[in-house]
């Protein structure tokens, strides 16, 4: 019985330490062995333009649901972007809107606004691409900003004939006071996505600010959201799926770890049902290389709340068989990260605060799977708390 619990504290050790560390630590080792080059430009500035008649035509869609406190500073900005005006279209789609939204981008001068019945972001996306007359069909979301050569950047992701789809870089700018640690995590996030998308493709993207080709879009189910479906499915269809940092976006941030805590769980809610039936499980059309990172990357990490509990119940379990002081140890460590997370609500210092963050986003992966499970997720969607 005692090597059984040694057995599996140690392989949900072992698994925890790979996917948040062992990983990205693998990727650069690799990346520095084979030498590999780039996927894609981070930039594409000066002499390295293409001339505009060369730039393929480009949908810019912006999904909406009530967003008229900002729908036409964010079309403002869309048609602000260094691109050839003639070979930008501005969409966009107005998901059940019962405010001013529409009217707004009109006035902005969107293109075209689709109004639309209340299907889910998923779905209005769907509509405005049938409608989208680009190459190249890009998505942002309503409180997304653009830099002025964001959507050149991207678009030259494009002169690749593998690539059928290509994410930019989004950072969130974070208030002063505020207490959620997202910026931390997503910069790490961001070394391993480079990472991924120079030694194969990257396992997921972001919705601020990404890009396929019209004739690679992907229909996915109404609450499996683009940023983890896409990326796999484009790899399953013989596409290459990138990053792109020199396609830099930026949004506001959650103000407080509660409100990420619920954002995250909202998320994952979309994120399960991808994971168990949306076909990120089953191997098939995967490159070895790229199933390895998605099993590294996305599926243990999506574990992560499991093996914690393992690791947790093992070791308390070894603890009482009074096996080796190394095991005193440990479950002091594992007993310690979370009074730093309990402390952090009381007294506010950075690696409390870390602490805590990593602690509710684990367990938010396992409330987004009760979640799923309890009552289903709705295509539907609500703005973050604090993101307008």
């Amino acid at each position: 019985m005692r090597i059984v619990l040694e057995v599996v504290f140690w392989l949900s050790c072992g698994l925890i330490v790979w996917t948040q560390a062992g990983y990205a630590l693998a990727l650069v080792l690799l990346a520095r062995v084979l030498g590999a080059p780039r996927s894609a430009p981070a930039t594409v500035t000066g002499t390295d333009r293409a001339p505009s008649p060369e730039l393929p035509r480009l949908s810019l869609i912006v999904a909406a649901h009530d967003e008229e406190g900002v729908i036409a500073t964010r079309v403002a900005n869309a048609l602000a972007l260094d691109y050839p005006r003639d070979r930008l279209e501005l969409i966009v789609a107005c998901d059940g809107c019962a405010d001013a939204t529409g009217a707004r981008a009109r006035e902005a001068g969107a293109d075209l606004v689709l109004e639309l019945p209340r299907g889910g972001k998923i779905r209005a996306q769907d509509a405005a691409v049938e409608r989208a007359g680009g190459e190249i069909v890009a998505f942002s979301d309503a409180n997304s900003f653009w830099e002025a050569d964001a959507a050149r950047a991207l678009a030259a992701a494009f002169a690749d004939p593998r690539v059928g789809y290509a994410c930019g870089q989004v950072r969130f700018v974070r208030g002063a006071g505020e207490s959620n640690q997202e910026g931390v995590y997503w910069r790490y996030e961001l070394g391993i996505r480079a990472l991924e998308s120079r030694l194969s493709s990257i396992t997921a993207g972001n919705g601020a600010i990404y890009a396929t080709r019209r004739d690679a879009y992907v229909v996915v189910d109404p609450i499996m959201g683009h940023d983890l479906s896409l990326p796999f499915n484009m790899v399953k269809r013989g596409r290459r799926a990138v990053y792109v940092p020199g396609a830099r976006a930026s949004e506001k941030m959650v103000p407080s770890l509660g409100g990420e805590f619920a954002r995250k769980r909202r998320m994952m809610s979309h994120t399960w049902p991808i994971v168990m039936r949306g076909g990120m499980l089953s191997p098939r059309g995967y490159p070895p290389g790229y199933a390895l990172m998605i099993l590294s990357h996305r599926l243990l990490r999506y574990a992560t709340p499991g093996l914690h509990l393992l690791a947790l119940a093992a070791n308390v379990a070894l603890v009482l068989t009074k096996a080796e002081p190394l095991y005193t140890v440990t479950l002091v460590l594992q007993l310690a990260l979370l009074l730093a997370a309990s402390l952090a609500g009381i007294v506010p210092l950075r690696p409390l605060l870390i602490a805590r963050y990593y602690v509710m986003t684990t367990a938010s992966l396992a409330a987004g799977l009760w979640d799923w499970l309890r009552h289903g997720t709705e295509a539907a969607w609500e703005a973050a708390e604090g993101t307008r």
